[in-house]
């Protein structure tokens, strides 16, 4: 038998905004202990016995992060010699197409008798022994044919998930989320677990199902995979799917295309201490314990005459006075404040700022970039500050601005530059001038870090006011390589 951990890792996570943004989603928060939750869901799988490969499947914008997040694992953490097989989506479809693409991969290479695990990278799990004893009962079901679903026995009323009804590992029915009165019915009852989201099942009994009950979807994503560009390196597979197919593909969860219709259904009831993290109260309660008043705080907190508040402060002092059952979560860009009863409306202001267009739903201070990161310095009417950091031997991608010119003054390290026609090397305290619509690139020919301040000015300083001539990591669009062959 060979088991393969599949690892859903995307989304926006919109309900802990503002920690959560679409370009650092949910998966790359930490907890206390320093790790990831992409980082625990990776440890999870790979720590079950018998796996070939894990696979990820995420956004095209994140594979880099997500390798930095795997690279920065203790490797005594972490079986080696195991490949890592990532499938890159330019945008999301949801759980269903995921799925399939992730067996159609390896079912290609491994048959139809390879076990896949479909795991959230944005849950938490904290019994391990327990989970491998899931996955151990889950396996066995697989090997005859089922679709096997997790579902945990609750321990609290939930409104917030999804129920299964439950007869041993017979699914009995799906159920959406209740009322507060209806939870409660169900706890009572004893037979409704809460749905995980998480599955097990032999690639080719999966397939079989998907055929049966959503062809199209294996149709399009078939299509898909034919016109994708796939990338092998020593420790690492790349699928990057192509995105004009991609759109085809039907937009929906594996649960409503599958498990809600397919007669192959099964279920692991189990115990395995899962958290889906959905809310702020949820992350705030694995935070350190809360003091006699109920409180549980992060970072430089002074309180006074304040219950059962949870506060998150990241680079200064927050001070609460007369507070009861109140949120508040600090970020350099923005500030949340919201009742500890109405954390699940966080989700609103997301959408509200991505329908203004507000660079606070998508981007940090800090945003990461496959060479490195930048962060926001100040900015203001036509001009923007940054602190540019470039790892060693990595480069930016040939490029220019239409509507703003950039002034580069290094501070440490050593800068490779082209700028228009010319190339030269610029050692610390030397600076350079970049003019509207010059081509430009910028590397880090050294072994430390370059270190530089960008200071932009024009009439629009968008992120997307940038057009890529060359780039490394294959940033570069069809329509700019079409018109860049033009140009030549």
């Amino acid at each position: 038998m060979k088991l393969f951990p599949v690892i859903l890792s995307g989304g926006s996570g919109s309900r802990l905004w503002p920690v959560s943004r679409l370009s650092r989603p949910k998966p790359f928060i930490r907890l206390a202990d320093g790790q990831s939750l992409l980082q625990k869901a990776f440890l999870r799988g790979n720590a079950l016995p018998a796996i070939a490969e894990t696979v990820f499947v995420t956004n095209r914008d994140l594979f880099f992060q997500t390798e930095d997040e795997l690279r920065a694992l203790p490797e005594n953490l972490i079986k080696q010699g195991i490949k890592t097989r990532f499938i890159l989506e330019p945008f999301g479809r949801n759980t269903a197409a995921a799925c399939v693409a992730a067996a159609l991969e390896i079912q290609q290479v491994y048959g139809d008798g390879a076990i896949m695990v479909v795991l959230a990278a944005d849950q938490l799990i904290t019994e391990q022994k327990a989970f491998g004893e899931a996955v151990e009962a889950a396996i066995t079901l697989a090997q005859q044919g089922k679709i096997v679903t997790f579902g945990i026995t609750p321990t609290a009323p939930e409104t917030g998930f999804g129920y299964i009804e439950a007869d041993g590992n017979k699914v009995l029915r799906f159920v959406e989320k209740p009322s507060k009165e209806v939870a409660e019915h169900y706890l009572e009852a004893g037979n409704f677990l809460w749905n995980a989201g998480m599955f097990c099942f032999s690639v080719g009994s999966f397939l079989q199902e998907m055929q049966l009950h959503a062809a199209e979807i294996i149709e399009k994503t078939r299509q898909t995979l034919k016109l994708s560009k796939r990338l092998e390196g020593e420790k690492t597979i790349e699928l990057e799917l192509e995105s004009e197919s991609f759109k085809q593909v039907p937009d929906i969860s594996i649960d409503y295309a599958l498990m809600e219709r397919s007669k192959a259904v099964a279920v692991v009831p189990c115990s395995i201490g899962w958290s889906d993290i959905g809310s702020w109260n949820a992350l705030g309660d694995l935070t350190q314990e809360s003091d006699a008043s109920g409180n549980r705080t992060q970072g430089e907190v002074v309180l006074h005459n304040t219950k059962n508040c949870f506060i998150q402060s990241s680079d200064r002092i927050i001070g609460a006075v007369g507070l009861e059952d109140i949120l508040i979560v600090d970020t350099p860009d923005a500030l949340l404040v919201s009742s500890r009863s109405g954390v699940q409306d966080v989700k609103h202001l997301f959408t509200e700022l991505k329908v203004r267009g507000h660079e606070a739903h998508k981007n940090h201070r800090t945003c990461y970039r496959p060479w490195g990161k930048y962060t926001v310095l100040e900015e203001g009417a036509g001009f923007k500050m940054k602190r540019i950091e470039v790892e060693a031997g990595a480069s930016l991608s040939l490029q220019m601005h239409h509507h703003r010119s950039e002034h580069w003054v290094v501070v440490s390290g050593k800068a490779l530059v082209v700028n228009g026609e010319k190339e030269m090397l610029l050692n610390a305290n030397e600076s350079t001038y970049i003019p509207a619509g010059a081509k430009h690139r910028l590397s880090n020919p050294a072994r430390e870090m370059l270190v530089l301040i960008e200071i932009q000015t024009g009439s629009y300083l968008g992120e997307d006011d940038i057009v890529r001539f060359d780039d490394v990591y294959g940033r570069v669009s069809a329509k700019t390589r079409e018109k860049t062959m033009e140009l030549k």
